[in-house]
């Protein structure tokens, strides 16, 4: 529990670090893109900007992770309101959003075995596996945003402000369950590719980064 907290602290010195700031810039750009091509539909939308947010709360934790979520919800807005106002309340969520997945990964570098194909190549692709613990932290990570985020605080709030009627409440969280776990069999194996990719180009690039 006290390694749980101290990760909070340990996150929130990301911000006087030049690097981490360059990197998390470059990632709520590409989350800002992603966002901006969403496919929106009545009851649910679809979008891979979580792979971003993803990738900073593993690199620099839960207090950039909320924070840049922060940042993302206002700046995709301003790129692409879509006829919506704008609610403070989605963006308090986006930021949990990214609170959750550098909460789970933050650190956890030690759960990923790292093996060079051969050191020849320099800086060669590096072949890797994933430990079972750092697999199950994706797991729980993408599982808590789904359920507390996509399906029922999102939800939640949708009825709340109109954008879903009350009597449709039902029909809206079903359908929501049914894309959320049909997108988990993609999401899961994208992100077990992905953040251990990031994470070799990251320590390949600036050196190894020390576990907490």
């Amino acid at each position: 529990m006290k390694s749980f907290f101290s990760s909070f602290r340990k996150s929130a010195n990301e911000f006087t670090d030049l690097r981490s700031l360059s990197i998390t810039g470059i990632f709520i750009a590409m989350s800002v893109v992603l966002e901006s091509v969403t496919i929106n539909t009545p009851y649910f939308k679809i979008s891979f900007a979580y792979l971003a947010a993803a990738c900073i709360g593993l690199l620099f934790g839960p207090t950039v992770g909320f924070a840049s979520g922060l940042i993302c919800d206002v700046l995709g807005f301003m790129v692409n309101p879509g006829g919506a106002p704008f609610l403070p309340i989605y963006t308090l969520v986006q930021g949990l959003s990214g609170l959750i997945y550098g909460a789970v990964l933050y650190y956890k570098t030690d759960y990923m075995q790292f093996r060079n194909i051969s050191d020849k190549y320099g800086h060669g692709r590096d072949k890797y596996g994933l430990g079972v613990q750092f697999f199950v932290r994706i797991v729980i990570a993408k599982l808590l945003n789904v359920i507390f985020i996509n399906i029922l605080i999102n939800t939640a709030l949708n009825m709340h402000y109109g954008f879903i009627p009350k009597q449709a409440y039902s029909a809206a969280i079903v359908a929501r369950v049914i894309k959320n776990l049909v997108q988990l069999a993609a999401d899961i194996p994208l992100m077990c590719v992905i953040l251990p990719t990031v994470f070799v180009i990251y320590k390949r690039t600036f050196g190894k980064k020390a576990t907490a």
